[in-house]
């Protein structure tokens, strides 16, 4: 039997990765903060991938799913965003017209901001310290204060995917997807 579904229902699943924080008070900060920032993906946009899916699913289409394993702090920026929307653009042209039927394009950006690890620490030499677990969590740096987990980073991690997502809309309905324009 299903249990209804509501923001707070993971907490009662077994978590795994999951990074300590070790200010209770600024993670419940971070939370609070995030509740009230807008959705990232509309109700409309999720029932419109939904159908599309359902279409790939009946052999009325094709799924293609690309983008980044991971993304960075350091790689944010506009040309990257659009050169890998350009990159999706450029494969689902071709799939179109090799396979003869509608490509339904899932970019993995946007988002891509944790990475799970085998081992809780990493070892250098004779110092221990936390796994870098994405930048949605701690530094890359081998360096104790960039490894601590720090909440804060979920807020620059929510406006990045935000920022991205709009660029992605605006590259989408702007005329930029048109099949006019693939070889610019």
């Amino acid at each position: 039997m299903a249990t209804a579904w509501a923001p707070s229902t993971w907490r009662s699943k077994p978590i795994r990765q999951m990074p300590e924080y070790l200010d209770e008070a600024k993670l419940e900060r971070t939370e609070e903060t995030l509740e009230l920032m807008p959705p990232l993906v509309f109700a409309g946009e999720a029932r419109a991938l939904k159908n599309s899916l359902a279409h790939v699913a009946e052999g009325h289409g094709f799924l293609l799913q690309g983008g980044d394993c991971a993304e960075s702090f350091a790689e944010f920026s506009a040309n990257n965003i659009r050169d890998t929307f350009r990159v999706l653009l450029q494969m689902a042209v071709i799939l179109t017209y090799g396979a003869a039927v509608p490509v339904v394009e899932v970019g993995r950006l946007a988002g891509q901001y944790a990475k799970p690890r085998s081992s809780e620490t990493e070892t250098q030499g004779d110092i221990t310290l936390p796994s870098y677990r994405g930048d949605i969590i701690n530094g890359m740096e081998f360096a104790a204060g960039a490894r601590q987990p720090d909440p804060e980073r979920m807020i620059r991690c929510y406006s990045q995917a935000s920022s991205t997502l709009n660029l992605l809309r605006a590259f989408a309905q702007g005329g930029y997807a048109d099949l006019h324009q693939v070889h610019r």
